[in-house]
């Protein structure tokens, strides 16, 4: 297909009263096939929410401001339902929200950034798609913008809008492909797994493991990073501000290692700003005392990994499946990581399936995974078999894909 060198942009309305939703939701109830997305502030706010949603069917788009329209529940009706497929790109995080904000459990998705790495399509944004397929070129000036301000300015809702205005027509033409190289059940079955996506229930009593870094401190240091955190999510929560514009992780953990006692060493710190250590510089060194004060008994530790007896021939058995992925992927013109990560690949390895149809047991093994690879893998699995040993040496996982 050639693309178009320019494409006139459809109006959009902005919806921000719960009649004209009201309206415009029931004008499409019909509708067999709506686009979505919603814009959060998580690079803003202590806790995300939804502060845009923007649709489009065939013929209309919309923009709803949830913080003037209360739970759109016609619209709720149509992401539930099985009669109307719902189109996203990159759908993971707008099903979280849209899962925590209204209690939506969206089905029958369309999702055009995994058919576009199922067709092996490199640059799989959504900027990249749409100047590849319409040549349509998205402004990123407001990638971070902070949704949650009000009024909006008319560049950020014209912004918002390119989100969905285009994505029925990708949608399209993504199908249209992945039925030519019949994958389109491929496709089917990823979008079945996402149903039902949704927010892990955190344990935020451990959030602090899982900072960059925590690993590499010791007990006692782990114990001040706990009560630093702690006090940093505790203003940041106050505040409603996202944790790094408080102090930022790289901080905390210098903080933990260096153990500050007094304002003085405080305001030697980088990254630590004057006025915060004014106004806050005795709530810090509290919670620096609080993690030197916990007895050693009770000093924290990350829990022990699930281990695995490994077996002498482990590595050489995931060496000949990699082999097997990479000569598959070569053929179907994907990504090794898309076709079959290297994390199931160390799960076959420890199964060591004998049929074809063993591999079908492994958690997170697709049908379509096995019915390409069924059967390389099997044999690859056989004692006698061998993969090249320059093979082996050089088999990486790194993808030449990109999300852009």
């Amino acid at each position: 297909m050639t693309p178009r060198a320019e494409t006139q942009s459809p109006s959009t309305l902005y919806l921000d009263s719960p009649g004209d939703t009201e309206e415009f939701l029931s004008s499409i109830a019909a509708a067999p096939v709506l686009a979505i997305d919603t814009e959060g502030a998580s690079f803003h706010r202590f806790v995300d929410r939804i502060y845009l949603l923007q649709l489009s069917t065939a013929n209309l788009h919309a923009i709803i401001d949830p913080l003037r329209v209360p739970a759109p529940d016609k619209l709720g009706l149509l992401l539930e339902s099985r009669e109307v497929e719902v189109v996203f790109h990159d759908a993971d995080y707008d099903l979280r929200l849209l899962h925590q904000d209204y209690g939506w459990r969206v089905t029958n998705i369309f999702d055009t950034r995994i058919a576009a790495q199922l067709l092996g399509i490199k640059a799989f944004g959504l900027a990249a798609l749409l100047d590849q397929f319409f040549g349509v070129k998205l402004d990123k000036k407001h990638q971070r913008a902070d949704w949650s301000m009000r009024p909006l300015t008319v560049d950020m809702l014209e912004y918002a809008a390119q989100d969905t205005q285009h994505l029925l027509e990708l949608r399209e033409h993504l199908r249209d492909a992945l039925e030519r190289k019949q994958r389109l059940h491929w496709a089917r079955e990823e979008f079945g797994r996402l149903e039902g996506t949704r927010w892990d229930d955190d344990d935020t009593a451990t959030a602090f493991m899982r900072i960059k870094g925590a690993r590499d401190l010791t007990r006692r240091e782990l114990a001040v990073l706990r009560e630093l955190a702690a006090w940093r999510d505790e203003v940041a929560r106050a505040q409603d501000k996202s944790t790094f514009r408080i102090v930022t992780n790289e901080v905390l953990l210098a903080m933990a290692r260096s153990v500050p006692t007094s304002r003085k060493a405080l305001e030697g710190m980088r990254g630590l700003n004057g006025r915060l250590i004014e106004q806050r510089g005795n709530q810090i060194l509290e919670a620096v005392a609080r993690g030197m004060a916990v007895p050693e008994s009770e000093l924290p530790r990350f829990p022990k990994a699930a281990r695995w007896e490994r077996e002498p021939d482990f590595d050489d058995r995931v060496a000949r499946l990699r082999h097997a992925r990479d000569e598959a992927a070569r053929r179907l013109e994907l990504d090794p990581g898309v076709l079959f990560s290297r994390e199931r690949l160390e799960a076959v390895a420890r199964r060591k399936p004998a049929r074809v149809e063993d591999l079908s047991d492994i958690p997170d093994v697709r049908q379509w995974q096995v019915e390409e690879l069924g059967e390389a893998f099997i044999r690859a699995l056989r004692p006698a078999s061998k993969a090249p040993a320059k093979v082996q040496a050089q088999a990486q996982d790194d993808s030449p894909y990109r999300d852009e």
